[in-house]
């Protein structure tokens, strides 16, 4: 067993902390993940120190030679974690010490791991969202070539999940390719705040040494430090705002998935998913269940769960660091490889999705997709709006009794509900009529849907 001297705080006790709570405390079966990131930070903290004449150049150059040696051991799997070192810094500082002595002992100078694991997790966090904005944009990229491939399938677009006016394949995905954007846009903007120094803070007061927080910063490539000693320790609002926009990322894959469900179901046979993202049944030998689109919506409950377990771990803790914050990494770490294993799994699932535009088109049909193009049409030739809505109402419900779509319906019919209608209306109630009347942006019309593909694929690159 480990003596308990050895532990940094250890001569202010008169007895050995109890084994179970040891376990209890320790977070290094979690948080070893950091060690990249805290190796980064002590260097740039060292070199810092050796500017400042607290280091000498010997001391420094063993230190860099000892972390490198770390982390080569750690990418080797062959760096032992300990648990009666309780964290991932304690584990680094230690066997660091170990490895070059005395000069080990000095790296913690002018700092506490309050700012230290602030920092980690900061740069941990930084390089999470980078990666999460490329998969974001390879997603769109996905759900751009499937749009470009469907500028013209014809489709009924739904409100209240019922037929309501055709749209296209393609712009009914550039809809995703939106919401997608504003999650790019949401972890840029977080990527700011998280990309603050709060090294320098040390347990929550500064410190009496001449540190250069500045020097310390740009090595680390961070835009600003963090303003205010109590605040850079205790401060976890940039983790609650990246599970926040993580959590809109899940749900509008959620969305996604749910619509992907629902069109896989022979009651719609809008589209087929690759097998290879399905699942059979372990007694119905017909089945193929669309597994992954399944878990996404469940894991967007996990995601979710997460961010309201960092909010009130946050919600009633004094200034300054507590030890309640050890329980923000789980959660966070759990966010990060949920949104990018998701984000991968969709990308790739999207490139397998089969589209069948005829059942498309006879969904339009059922549901007198062009009633709306029927009452622009009167109201173009000077009815009141609400007459033509009423007179469009009365043509459905005689359509419905007819088993008749509106365009099925002879010129005769349609003008006993008004007498403003005349030849040319049947250009009105196809579906490529009615996409072709949404020529501006944001509208249905193929030619927009090509424009915006463009657009978008130009925003993204």
């Amino acid at each position: 067993m480990q003596d308990d001297k050895q532990k940094t705080w250890s001569g202010r006790f008169a007895e050995p902390v109890a084994e179970l709570v040891k376990r209890y405390t320790a977070s290094i079966s979690f948080d070893h993940r950091l060690a990249e990131f805290d190796i980064q930070g002590s260097l740039a903290h060292a070199q810092m120190l050796a500017r400042a004449g607290l280091l000498s150049e010997k001391e420094l150059d063993a230190i860099t030679a000892g972390m490198s040696q770390i982390r080569d051991d750690i990418r080797a799997g062959r760096f032992e974690w300990s648990l009666d070192l309780e964290d991932v810094h304690m584990n680094i500082e230690k066997r660091l010490t170990d490895l070059i002595g005395e000069a080990g002992k000095r790296l913690h100078t002018g700092r506490s791991r309050n700012d230290q694991v602030a920092t980690d997790i900061r740069l941990w966090l930084r390089a999470a969202i980078d990666d999460i904005d490329g998969l974001l944009r390879e997603l769109q990229t996905s759900l751009l070539d499937l749009a470009e491939a469907n500028v013209d399938t014809v489709m009924p677009g739904f409100t209240h999940l019922q037929v309501a006016q055709p749209i296209t394949f393609g712009h009914h995905l550039l809809a995703y390719v939106e919401m997608l954007w504003r999650d790019v846009e949401r972890m840029r903007d977080c990527r700011r705040r998280v990309n603050r120094l709060p090294l320098g803070a040390a347990a929550l007061a500064g410190t009496s040494y001449p540190i250069d927080r500045a020097f310390v910063a740009e090595r680390l490539g961070f835009e600003a430090v963090c303003e205010n000693s109590l605040d850079a320790v205790s401060d976890r609002d940039f983790a609650i705002e990246f599970s926040a926009a993580a959590a809109l990322i899940m749900t509008h894959l959620s969305r996604l998935s749910e619509e992907l469900i629902l069109w896989m179901n022979p009651r719609f046979g809008f589209i087929d998913i690759a097998d290879r993202y399905c699942t059979g049944s372990s007694i119905m030998p017909q089945k193929k269940n669309p597994d992954v689109p399944e878990l996404v919506r469940g894991k967007t409950g996990r995601v979710n769960g997460h961010l309201v377990a960092l909010l009130t771990l946050m919600k009633a803790q004094p200034l300054a660091y507590n030890k309640d914050n050890q329980e923000d990494k789980e959660p966070l770490f759990d966010t990060v490889d949920t949104v990018v294993n998701t984000l991968r799994v969709v990308a790739d699932m999207m490139r397998g999705v089969v589209v069948k535009p005829e059942a498309m088109r006879r969904a339009v049909k059922q549901g007198y997709a062009t009633a709306t193009d029927l009452a622009d049409y009167l109201v173009k030739r000077g009815l009141p709006f609400r007459d033509a809505h009423e007179a469009v109402a009365l043509a459905v419900r005689y359509a419905v009794d007819a088993h008749k779509d509106l365009s099925e319906l002879s010129l005769v019919e349609l003008k006993s509900f008004s007498s403003l209608i005349a030849e040319d209306v049947f250009s009105v109630l196809t579906p490529e009529g009615s996409l072709a009347a949404r020529d501006h942006i944001g509208g249905t019309a193929p030619v927009q849907v090509r424009a915006a593909i463009g657009r978008a694929r130009a925003r993204i690159a």
